[in-house]
């Protein structure tokens, strides 16, 4: 492959700008604009009276993303760029041959740094092409200088996907018995049981407000509905009491899109999904904005931020070591084999071995794109755990439920 290289004989020499380069010159003015969030460029009218619509139209721009697909394609971009400049050639134009060059550096590794896999691989290439969308110049990812290179990496290194090892009920009460009962204990609890209860997405727990419209970076809220006075009726107003029992509903706004979850009491309040969440937001004084947050270790006090979802991945592995789950793998096997997606995956085989889809005991697979059994038809179907057994979907009656404009 014949490459282009920058004009400057300076090149290898200072890599970090070549001098009297208009295509660099451009490059370092709209990395500028892009360094906050990666935001499509904007150009804001001379008109005073546009100059707010402007900015708020930077703002829909920047939420195009999440903050980590965002952070992503930022670092795929930076590392992209450094190799760029240690190959001395040109970011603009993108070229399709410099690009397949670069996706064979990185399945091949180098000295101090270990290969990439293919889907870090592919996920690298997808943050090269947004940026050079954003910068109005987009890449041809058909061109046979990257498609044939990424199609013989996928033939020649390809792997089966590394899917988490999944928490089943048993194992979810072995980890709420293995945290404590103070008020970080308490926010763990209620963390693993709705994260599990719900079929959750660590994102989707974390991003979880105590009300619609409370904050800009939340991606869902919680409405609980106390017990009815006579157990035997349904209201209308508690779209998830069909027996009277009360519940919390859950709405979302992940990966695909717009959806409810409905959590049903418990029988015993210790593993309650939403006695749980109630205890914690009572103790914690959680009313308003972010339903997790952090926990200052000096003083026990609650933070006003809203929690990592890397906390979640962390809590898992953490619980799942302390209670000893699947204890025929080592300390260091367990560790890798729980994430945070582990409390998802074990209500979706839950629903796919009550179903009689599969064998509890093989504890297979299912695709990742399958929705959780909560969401996948409406009306929602009602996700209640009962107790010290297992969390038993049930479908809600149409009667009494009520549709948001969503």
């Amino acid at each position: 492959m014949e490459l282009r290289r920058s004009r400057s004989t300076d090149t290898l020499n200072r890599p970090s700008r070549r001098a009297g380069s208009k295509k660099e010159d451009e490059m370092a003015e709209t990395d500028e604009d892009l360094e906050n969030g990666g935001a499509p460029i904007i150009v804001r009218p001379s008109a005073p009276h546009l100059a707010a619509l402007s900015e708020r139209a930077r703002d829909y721009a920047r939420n195009a993303r999440s903050e980590n697909t965002q952070k992503a394609y930022d670092a795929d971009w930076r590392q992209f760029a450094s190799w760029l400049r240690r190959q001395g050639l040109d970011p603009l134009p993108p070229d399709p041959q410099t690009v397949g060059l670069y996706l064979a550096a990185c399945i091949q590794g180098s000295p101090g740094r270990d290969p990439l896999s293919v889907s870090s691989l592919e996920r690298r290439l997808s943050g090269i092409c947004w940026r050079y969308r954003q910068l109005g110049a987009p890449l041809d990812t058909s061109d046979r200088h990257i498609a044939t290179v990424l199609a013989g990496i996928r033939r020649a290194h390809g792997r089966p996907p590394h899917q988490k090892e999944a928490i089943f009920a048993e194992d979810l009460l072995a980890m709420l018995a293995a945290l404590d009962n103070d008020l970080r204990g308490l926010r763990d609890k209620a963390i693993l049981a709705i994260g599990f209860a719900g079929g959750l997405r660590r994102s989707e727990i974390v991003g979880l407000d105590c009300g619609p419209n409370q904050t800009e970076d939340g991606t869902g809220w919680i409405e609980i509905f106390p017990p009815s006075k006579n157990a035997g009726e349904t209201s209308e107003a508690r779209p998830s009491d069909t027996a009277g029992e009360g519940g919390l509903l859950l709405t979302l706004n992940g990966k695909t899109g717009w959806r409810e979850v409905e959590i049903g009491r418990g029988s015993s309040p210790a593993t309650c999904p939403v006695a749980i969440l109630e205890n914690w937001m009572r103790l914690g004084r959680i009313g308003h904005g972010p339903l997790f947050r952090p926990i200052a270790r000096k003083n026990g006090g609650v933070s006003s931020e809203r929690l990592s979802d890397k906390h979640v991945a962390r809590l898992v592995q953490k619980c799942a070591l302390k209670a000893v789950v699947r204890g025929d793998l080592s300390e260091g096997e367990r560790k890798r084999a729980f994430g945070g997606h582990s409390l998802r995956a074990g209500l979706r085989l839950l629903g796919a071995d009550r179903r009689g889809a599969c064998p509890k005991a093989s504890r297979p697979r299912l695709p990742r794109d399958d929705p959780p059994l909560s969401a996948q038809t409406r009306p929602l179907q009602s996700q209640s755990h009962q107790g010290g057994g297992a969390v038993k979907p049930h479908p809600v009656k149409n009667k009494g439920l009520r549709r948001r404009p969503i």
